[in-house]
């Protein structure tokens, strides 16, 4: 159940609606309780939109378990940022995997703790999109396979972005990356390649798959919560958008990631047992060219002579998401 029932206005802060609600209605992140699994003096860029999601889904994670939790965290960003050996930013039991095995250490894990009998504490794995779509992506599916008891999240960036912004499978078309470079007579990522692991979970029609994006904070804590209710294999997909990588400005990250909401984009939604079950609606539909322009990695779609086409094709694959997952209600289309 996609959540989005609190109506009020939002001026920066989830902290000052909060403050107008019932305790029990109030997020996770506005309690004074909460568990800050990712504490400050990691060394996250500004607007960094994988601390962002972290926090958020972890804190949830912990309070869905009562604090009875353990992390495993692949190689990447994540990982670089927040333990700076031998200093760490976590508070949590958590434990550094490979680039490639996350999936399968959480699924050790997660044997052990049923051999002990310890089912109260539950396991969560989480990496990039590099550690996730690419490189750990024979471990998830065998983790989907066997149904482990484990929670996988990524928080996807969309490219390897602590080894310098090379193209991931979750790279979009047309966007420039270090190794996808706006030269040549089709500039960027080419159309066609790629991966969209969530549809992939799908597949295996495991238990639990959800999509979220930093900028639906309850959204995405109800889904954490929801794939905490749950045994067996659950993925979450989380967009962070990368001030970095995407060349934003570090205090436009949530709104990038609620226009790639808002434009079709990157659908926001839930399945069980490989059947959606409920999406988030797209709100004020926006066309893409919102999306794109404020990020460098598209600037060549916008130079002295607008690459109409490519726009229209990214604007085209946009739409096949509104009406492939049902994202805009009849009565908001004009």
């Amino acid at each position: 159940m996609s959540f989005q029932p609190v109506k009020f206005y939002q001026t920066g802060t989830f902290t000052v609606g909060n403050r107008l609600l019932p305790p029990e209605e109030r997020s996770v992140q506005a309690q004074v309780k909460r568990f800050n699994s990712i504490n400050s003096g990691h060394r996250a860029c500004q607007g960094c939109g994988e601390a962002l999601g972290a926090r958020y889904a972890i804190d949830a994670a912990m309070e869905a378990s009562h604090g009875q939790l353990i992390c495993a965290n692949a190689t990447g960003c994540l990982e670089v940022f927040s333990t700076p050996y031998p200093e760490t930013s976590w508070q949590v039991a958590w434990i550094h995997s490979l680039f490639g095995n996350a999936a399968a250490v959480a699924t050790g894990v997660a044997a052990a703790l049923r051999v002990k009998g310890q089912e109260a504490t539950r396991v969560v794995a989480q990496g990039g999109d590099g550690g996730t779509t690419d490189i750990g992506f024979g471990c998830l599916s065998g983790m989907f396979e066997r149904n482990d008891d484990v929670l996988y999240i990524c928080y996807d960036n969309q490219g390897y972005m602590n080894t310098g912004i090379q193209r991931s499978s979750a790279t979009p078309p047309a966007a420039r990356t270090a190794t996808t470079m706006a030269v040549g007579p089709e500039p960027g990522n080419v159309f066609g390649q790629g991966k969209f692991v969530p549809a992939i979970a799908m597949a295996h029609e495991i238990p639990y798959v959800a999509t979220a994006t930093v900028a639906d904070l309850r959204d995405l804590e109800a889904k954490v919560r929801r794939a905490m209710e749950i045994r067996g294999a659950r993925y979450i997909h989380i967009l962070v958008p990368c001030p970095l990588g995407w060349g934003t400005a570090s205090n436009e990250t949530i709104k990038i990631a609620r226009l790639a909401k808002e434009t079709g984009v990157f659908p926001v939604f839930e399945a069980e047992r490989g059947e959606i079950t409920s999406v988030l609606k797209i709100r004020r539909k926006q066309p893409v060219e919102e999306y794109l322009k404020p990020q460098k990695r598209y600037a060549h779609l916008f130079g002295k002579t607008p690459r109409v086409e490519v726009i229209a094709h990214l604007q085209a694959l946009a739409d096949r998401n509104i009406k492939k997952y049902g994202l805009l209600d009849q009565e908001a289309v004009r």
